[in-house]
């Protein structure tokens, strides 16, 4: 059960409609009835009527509906409170992709650190899909994500460009590919490979790379730091924006190296999120400034 689902819920008791509960929290109809849908199924009660006219909370709804505000002005409180503390020892919370996000993020922290000795960072690899309902829900303050060509930022969300590349074939040293300018998408086929999980873009841009001839040997990780590591023992190769290797540990101690993709164009950018809103915290204003400043170096 997630808090989301019960906050769905009291907006579309309030409007007796999906379509204006979803305008009013900046989520689409088929996502909010879904997460309603889910919230059914896990309590075993059906809450809402649906009907042409609109959704209406059904008779076992209202008798949840107190104790779902309950628990709602239950976490307002518990935001206050925690609201009220990092106030006083200025808590920023970070969310990241973690896909050549490192080298950026760390120097950010340090800085940002420095300006403030009390300063309390808290920095969370997570999946994009997970950065960008933690910003609106409010746990988390800033993501760093990747965006492929096309990508659209949600609405109730503020993007910051900070890196632009391209994707490129991670291989070990001394591979036979690595004598070649470029690397094919046949050469990656006859090799095996190791794809990020689904829910990573990686893995998108990998199926739209491969289409439906994927590899017949597919290997898949969490992050690209494990898939870096994974080519760096020689299990397999890879596809991974190039900020994300260039500068990276393992390779600037000569054990992974990358190649561009012939005839590809893809456009990659990392970007930081965060939520719109009339007043940015200062904390945030900060952080973004010290990522842009690493960005530029």
């Amino acid at each position: 059960m997630r808090i989301e689902q019960l906050t769905y819920l009291a907006a579309v008791t309030r409007h007796g409609s999906l379509r204006r509960a979803g305008e009013e929290l900046h989520v689409s109809q088929p996502a909010l009835s879904e997460a309603v849908r889910k919230l059914e199924q896990e309590l075993g009660v059906r809450l809402l009527d649906r009907r042409r006219s609109g959704a209406r909370i059904s008779a076992a709804g209202q008798e949840l509906l107190q104790p779902i505000v309950d628990v709602l002005e239950a976490v307002d409180r518990l935001k206050a409170a925690a609201g009220n503390q990092r106030t006083s020892r200025r808590l920023l919370r970070i969310g990241t992709v973690n896909a050549g996000t490192a080298a950026l993020v760390l120097p950010a922290v340090r800085a940002f650190q420095a300006a403030d000795s009390a300063a309390v960072v808290e920095v969370r690899n997570l999946q994009q899909d997970e950065i960008h309902v933690s910003l609106a829900e409010g746990t988390l303050d800033l993501g760093l994500v990747n965006l492929l060509d096309g990508d659209d930022v949600p609405p109730d969300l503020e993007a910051t460009p900070l890196l632009t590349g391209r994707p490129a074939a991670v291989l070990p040293a001394g591979h036979p590919l690595t004598a070649g300018a470029e690397v094919t998408v046949d050469d990656l086929r006859a090799e095996r490979f190791v794809a990020m999980r689904a829910g990573y873009l990686m893995h998108r841009f990998a199926h739209r790379l491969f289409g439906a001839d994927l590899p017949s040997r597919w290997h898949s990780t969490d992050g690209a730091e494990m898939g870096k590591m994974m080519v760096a023992e020689g299990i397999g190769l890879t596809v991974l924006p190039d900020y994300s290797v260039h500068g990276d540990p393992l390779e600037r101690a000569g054990l992974i190296v990358t190649r561009p993709l012939r005839g590809d164009t893809t456009v990659v950018t990392m970007a930081a999120l965060h939520r719109r809103q009339p007043r940015i915290p200062p904390a945030i204003v900060e952080i973004l400034s010290h990522l842009r400043a690493r960005a530029r170096t």
